[in-house]
């Protein structure tokens, strides 16, 4: 199976062949930029899919980190508030 790679300039991307350098240069010259991901695939528009999927599992996990980030401190701050309030009422007695 062969090994494709990926250049993107705005929201154009190109699939090349990793093997085809001749193909690279003047992509990269027009401000094409090579992405990290390469994959293997029976042909170019079956590596072009599996690399909008690798993008957007990607942006999936950088929204589901972004928002465990915000939820534990909440809960962090709501839990020690309720720790306040029943040592608070424990006081009391």
């Amino acid at each position: 199976m062969p090994h494709y790679c990926f250049y993107k300039k705005a929201r154009h991307v190109v699939v090349l062949a990793s093997s085809d350098a001749t193909g690279a240069e003047p992509l990269l010259q027009q401000g094409y930029e090579k992405q990290f991901e390469e994959v293997s695939a029976l042909n170019a528009e079956r590596a072009l899919r599996r690399f909008a999927d690798i993008r957007r599992d990607k942006r999936t996990d950088q929204h589901n980190f972004l928002a465990g980030a915000a939820t534990f401190p909440l809960i962090g701050v709501l839990t020690a508030f309720a720790m306040f309030l029943l040592k608070k009422k424990a006081g009391r007695k």
